[in-house]
């Protein structure tokens, strides 16, 4: 044999694909870096052209991936997600193994009707909220929930794979498939998945991983309201139309000095549009100027804010006096340092405020808490100020570790932060997004896109930057530089020498034979290109494979449409696999001991049940 067969362009691809499985599998690598490698061998080599390549970063599949992730991002930041799992959580009564079939069967009915990309991007903020709510590990439920979007097959929208082989059947003169021709195969699918993953996945979950492994850093603004009694001292107050206050600055009124109580922050609406931000809030300064109608959030004694409430015609709202809910601003916890320049000085001394741009709302010495009267207590060293004001200035804190060492991150805090308000507006925009793409009104990947963009016009999101950081580029990366690999295989061959060794070698034993062929290779080369480049390649495959034996092509194609929807044993076979690989910490080695025993327990079920479903 000489060197140009061994270096034919068959070969070559067949090598750059067994070196990326490796590294694949070894994990040291980062997965999207090992696929753009690949991708660039197979450009380098000549197998690809730089227009094939790149093809799989315009794909559809690749648009509506980076989309999901906005719209999961919407659904998590206003809260949805989190009103969601506590109904679920609800449902399970705290039990995990009834939480495990909850998600496992709520995943299944949605990823009937919505894609299975769609299923985990809509459920995997809802179950990452749920597991932190339960304080139990997420790693045991998103990776079942990602098998379980492929495992709801129970109609003919539920996978790309289905469409593909309705497709093949009307071209080659045979029945189309009907809505729900898949559902028995979903009912036996699902059966066995939440029976075997019961079992398996018990191993994703890391005994050292919890409460126990959290590091110090810093309280949250739950804890830092409810240790410094925020909630009996904080009170939300409407303006009036006619209340003298309106159009003075806080410096003329002289609040603090007159009622000893301190205007947190300011709460003006700004418009009634949906399509726009209807509020803005503003930490109050001296020069905040207070117009009717606002909504002003104190900190005092009861007694104070009553009489302040009743000379200046206000409106004391009794049902809504917590400090927990931030949004632009937050509170965070400072000491002082030892040689701090603040030492022996007052709050009014230091003007504060003017100094640092954030309000001081309470003094913790020694385990005693002062929360009034403050602004003419004299600092001491290690005393611990409980500071409120924007994320930004909080952070800004960090900067000034020669007088005062800020507590945690308050920036990180800022993106926990849920806009609950907004949690209606996200709800309609997931169920317009699933009807969309149910009833086929416009184009799935037009449908998600418009949902990702309608998350942050209506302020679902803070901004567009938070859109943008709530994509995962590594899956986006994997998926867009894996799908020209079905192209690879079409230039060079492999796709024509699998179809010729399967017709001839299995052809002969019969038709079980065959199916089972067909159902394990394309099983196989799921795991190293996408589930759709898979049935579209295996498809005619099996079309032809059957007829040449003289059987019905219907178990053979459903075969190829089960086995390309239900790989498991790879992270980029399916880009649910890879939704979750991120928000899950799960490596390649991770799909490989629970997804591979599956893959082969469910192959071998629906061998038997398919001919029994669909006879030859």
């Amino acid at each position: 044999m000489d060197l140009s067969s061994l270096l034919s362009p068959m070969n070559i691809t067949l090598v750059v694909l067994l070196i990326a499985s490796i590294f694949f599998m070894r994990g040291k690598v980062r997965s999207d870096l090992v696929a753009v490698c690949a991708l660039l061998a197979l450009v380098i080599f000549e197998i690809l052209t730089p227009s094939e390549a790149l093809a799989g970063f315009s794909n559809s599949v690749v648009i509506m991936m980076i989309g999901l992730f906005v719209v999961g991002a919407g659904i998590f930041r206003t809260g949805l997600a989190k009103m969601i799992s506590t109904k679920i959580l609800q449902t399970a009564g705290g039990n995990q193994n009834k939480l495990f079939i909850a998600v496992m069967l709520v995943t299944a009915s949605i990823g009937a009707f919505v894609s299975n990309t769609g299923t985990v991007a809509v459920m995997m903020p809802i179950i990452v909220s749920m597991a932190a709510s339960a304080n139990i590990d997420s790693r045991r439920y998103l990776m079942p929930l990602a098998f379980a979007s492929s495992m709801g097959m129970f109609t003919l929208i539920s996978t790309p794979p289905n469409l593909v082989i309705n497709n093949a059947l009307i071209e080659a003169g045979y029945d189309a498939l009907s809505f729900f021709s898949f559902a028995p195969i979903g009912f036996v699918a699902l059966s066995v998945g939440i029976v075997v993953l019961f079992f398996l996945s018990r191993l994703l979950v890391k005994k050292n991983d919890g409460s126990s492994k959290k590091k110090n850093q810093g309280k949250t603004l739950k804890e830092l309201a409810e240790e410094y009694n925020l909630s009996r001292q904080s009170f939300r107050i409407e303006v009036r139309n006619n209340s003298p206050l309106i159009d003075k600055t806080l410096k003329e009124l002289k609040i603090a000095t007159v009622y000893d109580i301190s205007i947190i922050k300011i709460i003006r609406r700004t418009g009634n549009s949906r399509f726009r931000k209807n509020y803005v809030e503003e930490v109050a300064g001296p020069k905040s100027v207070i117009l009717k109608e606002d909504v002003l959030y104190c900190h005092g004694e009861k007694e104070n804010i009553e009489r302040f409430v009743k000379e200046n015609n206000l409106h004391l709202d009794e049902t809504d006096k917590s400090f927990s809910e931030f949004q632009e601003s937050g509170i965070a916890e400072i000491f002082v340092m030892p040689n701090s320049k603040l030492i022996n000085r007052t709050i009014s001394e230091i003007q504060f405020r003017e100094e640092y741009n954030v309000n001081v709302l309470g003094i913790q010495r020694q385990n005693e808490y002062q929360m009034h009267d403050i602004k003419d207590t004299k600092l001491h060293s290690g005393d611990a100020l409980l500071i409120q004001g924007t994320w930004k200035d909080l952070d800004n804190l960090d900067n000034r570790q020669d007088e005062l060492v800020l507590v945690g991150q308050p920036l990180k805090e800022a993106a926990k932060v849920t806009l609950d308000q907004k949690a209606p507006i996200a709800a309609t925009i997931m169920i317009l997004m699933v009807i969309a793409m149910v009833f086929e009104i416009v184009p799935s990947v037009i449908a998600i896109m418009l949902a990702a963009v309608l998350m942050v016009i209506t302020g679902c999101l803070r901004n567009v930057e938070e859109a943008y950081s709530s994509i995962n580029w590594e899956s986006v990366v994997l998926i867009g530089a894996m799908l020209p690999m079905a192209t690879a295989f079409q230039n060079t061959g492999v796709d024509t020498l699998i179809s010729g060794g399967l017709v001839s070698k299995l052809g002969a034993m019969g038709p079980y034979a065959l199916l089972a062929g067909i159902y394990f290779c394309t099983s196989l080369l799921t795991m190293f290109i996408s589930n759709t480049a898979t049935a579209v390649l295996f498809t005619p495959i099996a079309l032809q494979a059957a007829i040449g034996m003289g059987v019905s092509p219907y178990p053979f194609l459903f075969a190829v449409a089960v086995a390309a929807s239900m790989c498991f044993a790879s992270p980029f076979s399916t880009p649910p696999n890879a939704l979750v690989m991120s928000a899950g910490r799960y490596t390649f080695m991770d799909y490989i001991k629970v997804g591979l025993p599956l893959q082969i327990i469910m192959g071998f079920v629906m061998i038997m049940v398919l001919p029994l479903i669909f006879p030859f």
